[in-house]
């Protein structure tokens, strides 16, 4: 074994450097009287593709900066496994993922709140959304500038997906000129995190303009074994790099932020979960959570894929040689053209039926179709019109694998597990269609590639949708926020995780129920709002 290095004592240790991470690092650090460790397993964001938009093209399945995780095979999904990219390096997935910013809607955390989780209202977090913002809008009531996430409009237009928005609103999905005021039904383009064209990444907007703070120390490319527990607290952490082991202690909190999958398993291999399953990897109990792991939530979207002609498409343009080299121009002199490009740019916001209280569907509409990201581009002129349910009723899990910090996980999310879920997916598949079969968008001649038209009835439909279907990669609720009384619940309303003093959960794991939307800036706010009631506590 390898001779154990000597302990340094740490105000708090942030345990993952991603979305949530580089925030409380950012918020923790400031005060120059608390030393902070921050470990991450990836490295620096020190590649090209990191930063340009279109990179999540070659940074999704590549090693460098994807965990390159799978599920379990899925039940609901025909017995597929599913691909489910996190992002591995400082950022996390804010580093990979289609730069949206989403808050999701008032109704969300009112749900929260009325689940007895005092203070995480709609009007409690907005405040903390608004904090962190650096919009480029002027000030109004629901965005501000001079924070450090940065929101831009995108720097691209595509007629097609104008023609999907005026079809939309035939079918009476509103042109709408922000989602994030609360209540985001209607059409429009996405806002995103991006900086005059370049990607605005957790690590660029918190992290890396905080690093040279004496107090603040960042240790990359580390694997973190467990959390240090003695007599019911959490005291430090042991991690190991380059086949040394370490040790750190924690004067106040140990925080995980290793995201909805790796924070589970790090809680199981240090003792924390439920008796039976840690008894089975070998691990000794330290405090018996049966809700570790459980209660997984994420967005399945459905992914119509629809051939046109007549109109200008991505497949189109990058099947052209000679564009190509004209793109990396166009990007290189203005930061503009398909290169600034988010994976998505049109998104929508609906009602799969009239019995929905708010929205319940998110479009993410793209000028392009390719049969799974990774894969080229198809070599026709074609859309996507990506469809999600919101608020699913299915449950998932994720546990370690085994007591080796090396194994992967084990990721089952249960996707259309419901009868709910079956209904939705095929509601949302028959209103794609008949947006489709508006003026707007039928002028193109739009023919159904997937799943095709001649498959109609609703027990094809939920078949198609089982073949189709695949993650938006919004995993989150793993470790759940909820009162005492709540056998499930990991965190209280404060993210202290129950029976175990010191340690607390500060990113998606937390959440009770997922967001109407992208969850990234959800996370970060998250953090945010950790950040804040650790200073308290510390008081």
């Amino acid at each position: 074994m390898a001779e154990k290095e000597p302990m340094d004592t740490f105000d708090y240790i942030i345990v993952g450097a991603g979305s949530a991470g580089c925030v409380l690092a950012n918020r923790l650090s400031a005060d120059p009287r608390n030393r902070v460790l921050v470990l991450e397993a990836g490295g620096r964001d020190d590649w090209i593709w990191f930063h340009i938009p279109v990179g999540y093209l070659f940074s999704i399945g590549n090693p460098r900066a994807d965990w390159m995780y799978e599920t379990q095979p899925v039940p609901g999904l025909n017995g597929r496994s599913l691909k489910y990219p996190r992002g591995r390096v400082i950022g996390g997935s804010s580093a990979i993922n289609a730069m949206i910013y989403m808050r999701g809607q008032a109704a969300d955390y009112d749900g929260w709140r009325q689940r007895g989780l005092t203070g995480w209202g709609w009007d409690d977090v907005l405040p903390l959304f608004l904090a962190q913002e650096d919009h480029i809008a002027p000030p109004s009531e629901h965005h501000r500038s001079g924070g450090e996430w940065r929101v831009e409009h995108p720097r691209m237009r595509w007629t097609v997906l104008d023609a999907f928005a005026q079809a939309a609103a035939l079918e009476g999905v509103a042109p709408v000129a922000d989602f994030n005021g609360g209540d985001n039904a209607g059409s429009g383009y996405f806002q995103v995190n991006q900086k005059a064209g370049v990607r605005w990444s957790a690590a660029r907007g918190f992290l890396k303009p905080v690093l040279r703070r004496p107090n603040l120390k960042l240790e990359t490319g580390i694997r973190v074994d467990r959390v240090l527990i003695e007599n019911g607290r959490a005291v430090g952490v042991a991690w190991t790099k380059g086949g040394q082991t370490f040790e750190a202690r924690a004067a106040g909190d140990v925080v995980l932020t290793a995201g909805a999958v790796n924070t589970p398993k790090l809680l199981e291999l240090s003792g924390i979960g439920g008796g039976e399953r840690l008894s089975a990897l070998g691990v000794e109990s330290v405090r018996d959570l049966p809700g570790v792991g459980e209660n997984l939530q994420d967005h399945l979207q459905i992914r119509p894929i629809y051939k046109v002609s007549g109109v200008q498409t991505m497949n189109a343009l990058y099947a052209s040689l000679w564009r190509r080299p004209l793109m990396a121009l166009e990007y290189a002199a203005l930061r503009r053209g398909p290169m600034s490009m988010a994976p998505s740019q049109m998104g929508a916001f609906a009602r799969s039926s009239p019995d929905q209280a708010t929205a319940n569907l998110q479009f993410h509409v793209q000028p392009l179709s390719l049969d799974r990201f990774g894969d080229p581009l198809h070599p026709f002129p074609a859309i996507t019109i990506s469809v999600c349910n919101l608020r699913p009723t299915s449950r998932g899990s994720i546990h370690a694998a085994s007591a080796d910090p090396d194994a992967a996980p084990l990721i089952q999310p249960n996707y259309l597990d419901t009868a709910e879920d079956g209904r939705v997916a095929v509601d949302s598949m028959r209103l794609v269609r008949r947006i489709v079969g508006q003026p707007p968008l039928k002028r193109y001649g739009p023919q159904e590639l997937k799943p095709g038209f001649a498959v109609d009835d609703d027990t094809s439909l939920l078949t198609a949708a089982r073949d189709l279907g695949t993650t938006i990669f919004h995993p989150v609720g793993t470790a759940k926020m909820g009162l005492a009384s709540d056998p499930a619940a990991v965190v209280d309303g404060r993210l202290r995780v129950f029976g175990v003093e010191g340690l607390r959960i500060a990113d998606a794991s937390v959440m009770p129920a997922i967001t109407s939307g992208n969850t990234n800036s959800p996370t970060m706010m998250i953090a945010e709002k950790a950040a804040r009631m650790m200073r308290e506590d510390r008081r």
